[in-house]
This record gives C-alpha cells, structure tokens and sequence, in this order.
C-alpha cells in the first residue's frame, strides 16, 4: 500500500491517510485481516507525527474499516457491506448535491439532469 500525502491540500494529514487506507480496502489492495504498517512505522516512513497517524488509525477503527489487537497490530476488519454501501451512497449524495448546484448556476432543468443519468445508466453516453 502506498500512501502519499500532500502539504499543500486543504485535507488535514490524517485525513489524506484515512482515505487512501479506505480506498485500498475498497479496492481489495488491502483484504481482511492484512495487517497495516504499525503507527509508528508509517508515521516514520511518511516523516510525520506519530499522533496523526494514531487519529488515523483510531477514527478508522471507530468507522470499522480495521480492528486493533494489543501487541499484534492493526488489521483490516472484515469487510462489512452495509458500512461499504453506506460511505458510497454518501459519496454519491456529496456529488449530487454539486450537480444540482452547477445546474442552478447553469439553468439546467430537473427533466434535463434526468435525461443524462438515464443515458449515462442505458451506456449512450
């Protein structure tokens, strides 16, 4: 798993590093019960605070994407499907909320934006 962070993004670090953790899970780069670089090893490895790290890993663990074993680690938890489904619904609410701005701005009509899923859905588009 590689995990790279930027300085310059608005995104808090621990943050960037949730996410790139929640995407090699959806990805299967990393599968259930693999075991993630211990906090103080990526921390090192991508020369940051050890603490920021530790959110990471702890909001993960509250989220359930990984389970925590004192003095083994921290693993990916078993994929739980709902949680899944959950954060992509969210992930599509979030960016039909900006379609539906962007059709304001542009004037686009309800029946218009309607149109183009059901295109984007039947593979005309």
């Amino acid at each position: 798993m590689n995990i790279i962070i930027s300085n310059n993004s608005s995104t808090p670090i621990y943050e960037q590093i949730k996410t790139a953790i929640k995407q090699a899970i959806f990805s299967n780069e990393l599968k259930e019960e693999d075991i993630l670089p211990s906090v103080r090893n990526l921390a090192n490895d991508l020369k940051i605070s050890f603490l920021t790290v530790k959110r990471a890993y702890d909001e993960l663990e509250e989220e359930g994407f990984i389970k925590s074993v004192q003095g083994k680690g921290s693993f990916v938890a078993p994929k739980n499907l709902e949680l899944i489904k959950e954060e992509k619904l969210k992930e599509i609410q979030d960016h039909i909320e900006k379609i539906y701005d962007i059709s304001k701005i542009a004037n686009v009509s309800e029946e218009e934006i309607k149109e183009l899923f059901k295109m984007i859905f039947e593979g005309d588009f």
